[in-house]
């Protein structure tokens, strides 16, 4: 879009120009000054930018509660209510209904300048995959009105230029890069307005969607969090304090610090599929699978809600991201026909909206974890993809998941051959998101790289390499963090090393394997298993019991059929 300044006349100032010229400058400021004042977005402008429409759509309390905000603007009255409203929903991440109350402004009023800064947040999505061409496109116009609007503050103009800064060049400059643009114009604002509560936690949204994932020090994290629980005792009901605080440890060696936000965001904002899933990040770092599954049920059954009333053909996303975290609480509690309930109706589901990132992971990542948790080898080794006629070409890592699940069970059922096709097809994924220049999710596939040639190795009687290899996975693994949107890995890299040792007659070895893997993932199912039967064939018995008994008291009492239980309590009668 080109916003052009009006040039009639443009024969007649020539000639004034050329004749008076005094006159000339005073007719051009005129107009200047006219165009100035007169800086309403045209029909035309504001339908180019094909925004979402409606009623909001919400499956919580009848008062539609989202939480509490109160964001100073220059808009009239009559639609400040409204503009709080679509920012508690951008604050909980739900960006159609966000977006949807934003239109409603703009056609209200629209010379409102914070409005198109709200369609453009809407298409931003910073924490989850990056936006989309069209998505791009929308906000990219959205910031193009917003900056030819001349009626708006300072501190306005301020915002408008901070999402600016991430939609420049969308075309030519990869997503992190313009997150990290975002994040300097927001603090650059958050320096200019010290005590501007809504300023500091976007910037502390931007800090933690500009984080580097192999950053172990957590420098950008601790700093959003450090201004986040600052804001919090004062405002213990804004959706953006309790979500982004959530956003923001979501790693192991911070997610403690976000327990109390976690129990409290869902009643925060219950109206909210997200909220209603989000604390289960939390949960499932700190392996609480009872409350991740008491989360994540409320969340799916919100996600089937919303996707009825809004006339969604199939399924909405937020279902299936939900289901992901629900089948792997259920398994780490070893309630497998919970888990096979879901797997099985996941196969029932053939349409969903939108086709997204987190879409492509639960798909490929539910099947896979059902049969590797449960070492079902040959279900393993044969996984088939349900879901045929999704675009995988456009999900590579999450397609790697799929042919990892195929590669470890054809390598435990002593099919090398099929092993190594899929080790090819690994390889081939590997170059293609190196040809992206999306280097995160190619070192997600190294890493099942290089557990692969360890398994292979293995099988092929090649132990020292096999455990080579197996460590350059786990330390590669150490060093950056799992994706924001996703549980946790399908298998945990130390936890396949504990396994690979344990299989080698190497239990003390395997023991501090599985031990450092717990650090990082608490209450894992097989990990406390491996744990406690390593320290069995080592003869630790004060270890195996710890471990054994931690394990009874993570499962659920009679709901599990889970084998390893059997030799468990076996083991607690005899000793």
């Amino acid at each position: 879009m080109h916003l052009k300044i009006n040039t009639s006349f443009t024969f007649m100032k020539k000639s004034l120009f050329q004749s008076q010229p005094v006159l000339y400058i005073l007719l051009t400021l005129i107009l200047l000054s006219c165009q100035e004042k007169n800086t309403v977005p045209s029909k035309q402008m504001i339908n180019e930018m094909d925004l979402k429409r409606g009623e909001i759509i919400t499956c919580g309390p009848d008062d539609k509660k989202f939480g509490t905000v109160a964001f100073e603007f220059s808009g009239t009255e009559k639609v400040k209510e409204d503009f709080n409203l679509a920012l508690k929903l951008l604050h909980s991440f739900e960006y159609d209904e966000a977006e949807k109350v934003f239109s409603k402004i703009i056609d209200q009023e629209p010379q409102c300048a914070m409005a198109y800064w709200g369609v453009a947040m809407s298409n931003f999505h910073p924490l989850w995959a990056a936006a989309s061409e069209t998505e791009l496109k929308k906000g990219s116009k959205a910031i193009e009105i917003a900056q030819y609007i001349s009626q708006k503050t300072k501190r306005e103009e301020g915002y408008i230029n901070a999402i600016a800064a991430f939609y420049k060049n969308w075309d030519k400059v990869d997503h992190r890069t313009r997150c990290i643009n975002f994040e300097k114009a927001m603090e650059n604002l958050n320096t200019e307005y010290p005590d501007d509560k809504e300023t500091a936690i976007f910037y502390s949204l931007a800090l933690t969607a500009a984080a580097d994932p192999t950053d172990k020090s957590f420098t950008r994290q601790k700093k959003a969090g450090s201004i986040l629980n600052g804001l919090y005792p004062g405002e213990p009901d804004h959706p953006g304090i309790v979500h982004y605080i959530i956003h923001t440890y979501d790693s192991p060696e911070l997610a403690e610090m976000a327990l109390p936000a976690a129990r409290k965001y869902a009643s925060v904002a219950p109206s909210s599929a997200h909220a209603l899933h989000m604390p289960s990040h939390i949960f499932t770092r700190l392996g609480l699978w009872s409350d991740c599954i008491k989360s994540n049920l409320a969340s799916v059954t919100s996600a089937q809600c919303y996707a009825e009333e809004a006339g969604i053909k199939g399924h909405w996303d937020e279902e299936l991201h939900g289901m992901d975290y629900l089948v792997y609480a259920y398994l780490q509690k070893g309630e497998n026909d919970l888990a096979r309930k879901q797997l099985d109706y996941l196969k029932t589901i053939k349409e969903v909206h939108p086709l997204n990132f987190k879409v492509a992971y639960a798909f490929a990542s539910i099947p896979s974890r059902y049969v590797l948790e449960n070492k079902l080898w040959n279900e393993a080794a044969g996984l088939k993809i349900h879901y045929e006629n999704f675009p995988w070409e456009n999900f590579q890592w999450q397609k790697a998941i799929i042919h990892f699940t195929r590669l470890l069970g054809s390598a435990n059922t002593g099919n090398l051959t099929a092993a190594k096709t899929e080790l090819n097809e690994l390889n081939t994924i590997h170059k293609k998101l190196l040809e992206q220049k999306d280097a995160y999710k190619a070192n997600q596939v190294q890493i099942q790289i290089k557990s692969s040639e360890a398994w292979i190795k293995f099988k092929e009687g090649k132990n020292v390499e096999a455990v080579t290899l197996m460590n350059i996975a786990a330390e590669m693994e150490d060093k950056t963090e799992k994706h924001p949107v996703t549980p946790g890995e399908v298998i945990p890299a130390k936890e396949l090393l504990g396994d690979l040792l344990l299989q080698m007659n190497k239990p003390n070895d395997a023991l501090k394997a599985y031990e450092a893997n717990l650090k990082k993932h608490p209450n894992r199912f097989n990990a406390l298993y491996g744990a406690g039967l390593a320290a069995e064939k080592s003869g630790n018995i004060e270890k195996t019991n710890q471990y054994y008994r931690q394990l009874l008291a993570v499962v659920s009492p009679g709901n599990s059929d889970r084998k390893e239980l059997t030799s468990i309590n076996e083991f607690l009668k005899r000793n």
